[in-house]
């Protein structure tokens, strides 16, 4: 039921759509749906590597709905992939300074889009008597600082979608799932049962050839900031990058508040699907020419 409603959802152009110019085309490709037990051990692992800052399902759950009663075994954490778009990757690739309109769309608009799917999937499940919330979307929700990872938030999607049987992590710190990494993904948590989504995996890194293979490392060669390196994903450098330059870019060519480069998630081996060694013979290091 819930898969369904998440589909329909992004099937729906009116509701699922990148705006302005680009108003006739789908912010989103066709998604995929995971679930995970409020009660799986990695929720409590995740707390205790981020920081106690950082909420397990029944802790979000119990805080942003104060008057329910629900204990950790009754909730189910649903899990979604946003694929991005062939139109907005193909966009993307022939950038390597500054982001392309669609992309910058994505982020911003996409990404409204995602929060209205949060909000009908939770106002869905609550029509047929079932309890439930978006922790991102919580009043509650806030960005912290973790003393073990530098920037972090009081719920992960990404992190979420992994103990969802989703995807894994590569070096860029980007999910990497069947649909590849080039998606955004987002959750609810909700008060019914339902039978986890079995884990492909049994590494975090398992999907990621740089860590696997000890090949790759594409992502690092196209991040513009240096942020890539084979020690993982520098996220200040990252955020330093973007923040002006990619605001006042984004604002003055496209008029959108955004962010965000999104060029270690395209020319990629992981672009669109789960990456092998072939992969990389058929992505180039420069851009796709205008």
């Amino acid at each position: 039921m819930i898969e369904q409603v998440v589909r329909d959802f992004l099937d729906d152009p009116k509701k699922n759509s990148l705006g302005g110019k680009f108003a006739a085309e789908k912010a989103w490709g066709t998604p995929l749906v995971g679930f995970s037990s409020g009660t799986d051990p990695l929720y409590l692992k995740l707390k205790e590597d981020i920081g106690e800052f950082y909420w397990t399902p029944i802790e979000v759950f119990s805080k942003t709905l104060p008057h329910s009663n629900a204990t950790a075994d009754e909730l189910t954490v649903v899990s979604w992939i946003l694929p991005q778009t062939e139109a907005t990757k193909s966009d993307n690739r022939k950038q390597n300074k500054y982001v392309s309109e669609r992309w910058a769309r994505s982020r911003v608009i996409g990404e409204q889009v995602n929060d209205s799917l949060r909000g009908h999937v939770v106002t869905r499940l609550r029509e047929v008597g079932i309890e439930a919330m978006a922790p991102v979307m919580s009043p509650l929700f806030e960005e912290r600082r973790s003393e073990k990872f530098g920037i972090a938030s009081t719920w992960s999607e990404r992190h979420v979608a992994f103990i969802s049987g989703l995807g894994t992590f590569g070096l860029s710190d980007g999910l990497i799932t069947a649909k590849g990494i080039a998606m955004r993904c987002g959750s609810v948590v909700a008060r019914i049962q339902l039978p986890p989504t079995t884990r492909p995996y049994e590494d975090h890194h398992e999907y990621c050839l740089f860590y696997t293979k000890k090949i790759c490392a594409r992502c690092m060669a196209r991040c513009p900031a240096r942020a890539i390196t084979n020690d993982g994903h520098d996220k200040d450098r990252c955020f330093a990058y973007m923040h002006p330059m990619m605001d006042d870019y984004a604002k003055t060519q496209f008029g959108l508040v955004a962010y965000g480069c999104g060029f270690c998630q395209v020319n990629v081996p992981c672009e669109s699907k789960i990456p092998t060694p072939d992969d990389l013979q058929q992505v180039s290091l420069r851009p796709e020419p205008r």
